[in-house]
């Protein structure tokens, strides 16, 4: 497949729509194939869990299943393109050459809270336009909780999506990390506590004002 497919040089494989969402928060991936019959979270839930949190990555859907309404929930979902097993691998060979054409040319959204911009495509993240720099790992960080927003992130949650699996790091680091972005942002402009603690869980974003959501 690597030598009828040129550029594509890393290949994952995860067994469970919950394993597959993660995976794709941590690795930045050109195209997913997909299946839709997965343990824990189907493939429809995959696809609309990834385009509510703004990856745009091609998806193709890649099933068994052969019926209108679910070709139609599918496209709906967020997939690219839907196609029915079997199929001859020349075809799908030719739609992800495709799909990849397609997605050169689709640069992914720039994440914001407020006055804070974080661009995945080019890697540099301001607030109220001035630039800060940041490690990869705090980088990495702040990604993740501005793809969360309010949502709570326990510090073994943040462990598994921003460190590898071979070396992950004690909860204290986590918030080595967290005092580091803190410094970071407040130095550039930013509330203290632009990234709340909960107490006793974990971290997130604080609320935007009505004015900062305009």
């Amino acid at each position: 497949m690597g030598n009828q497919i040129n550029h594509v040089t890393l290949v994952g494989l995860v067994t469970n729509g919950e394993i597959a969402c993660q995976q794709s928060q941590m690795l930045d991936y050109d195209l997913m194939v997909l299946d839709l019959t997965l343990p824990k979270l189907d493939g429809f839930g995959v696809c609309r869990k990834l385009r509510a949190q703004g990856y745009q990555m091609p998806i193709l859907m890649l099933t068994g299943r052969d019926t209108t309404n679910d070709k139609v929930k599918g496209l709906d979902a967020g997939a690219d393109d839907y196609l029915v097993k079997p199929v001859d691998l020349p075809e799908l060979f030719a739609r992800i050459r495709a799909l990849l054409r397609r997605g050169q040319s689709i640069a992914p959204p720039v994440l914001k809270w407020g006055d804070l911009r974080l661009d995945p495509s080019t890697y540099e993240v301001s607030y109220a336009h001035q630039p800060i720099h940041f490690t990869r790992k705090e980088y990495s960080l702040l990604e993740f909780l501005l793809r969360n927003g309010r949502r709570v992130l326990t510090r073994s949650v943040i462990i598994e999506h921003v460190w590898s699996f071979e070396n992950p790091p004690e909860e204290e680091t986590v918030n080595a990390y967290i005092k580091s972005l803190r410094r970071k942002l407040r130095l550039a402009g930013a509330p203290r506590d632009l990234i709340e603690t909960v107490h006793s869980v974990g971290y997130r974003l604080k609320q935007l004002s009505p004015e900062s959501q305009e």
